[in-house]
């Protein structure tokens, strides 16, 4: 028996805290390809199209996701976040700095899955020990074996964030 095709039509999606629609998407279509090919979010890669890298992850109400295994229904009224959506090149986010400052990249294709794992760590567990950091990123694999400055990163960013904290509350 055949299966039916899933209706395309249009699919309305929040992403970086602003609500975008695709006329004519199947519901079915990865999250990874309608962030890329239709919003022009390059943050989230392609890597392994199973779900084992973490070169797509992205942030879906607070849970880091893999774009590449996730269909675009899982994502509707759910809030998405993408690289693009933590800082701006003026303005990083503390992530995304402290991976900058402890040179934590090689090749640079694992880092979108590091950052977005990072944070969403970060969101949940402002104090990670060394061991929490690893538990967070296992799934996120960097080819280039600069996982020893990937850790020194997340702990970095863990004092930045304490640190605007503080300054905040200061206000």
């Amino acid at each position: 028996m055949a299966h039916p095709i899933p209706h395309a039509g249009p699919l309305t999606l929040t992403v970086n805290g602003a609500s975008r629609t695709i006329e004519g998407a199947s519901p079915d279509t990865p999250l990874l390809y309608i962030l890329r090919n239709d919003f022009e979010l390059n943050g989230p890669k392609y890597g392994c199209g199973l779900g084992q890298c973490g070169a797509c992850a992205v942030i879906v109400d607070g849970q880091p996701t893999r774009s590449c295994v996730v269909p675009a229904s899982v994502a509707i009224g759910r809030e998405v976040t993408t690289l693009e959506g933590l800082g701006t090149p003026t303005a990083l986010h503390p992530v995304q700095r402290a991976f900058i400052d402890e040179q934590a990249a090689q090749c640079g294709y694992c880092l979108n899955g590091m950052i977005m794992s990072a944070k969403a760590l970060l969101d949940r567990n402002p104090y990670p020990d060394d061991d929490a950091i690893r538990d967070a990123l296992r799934y996120n694999l960097c080819r280039c074996g600069t996982h020893f400055e990937i850790v020194k990163a997340v702990r970095r960013a863990a004092d930045y964030l304490r640190a605007e904290r503080a300054h905040e509350s200061e206000r």
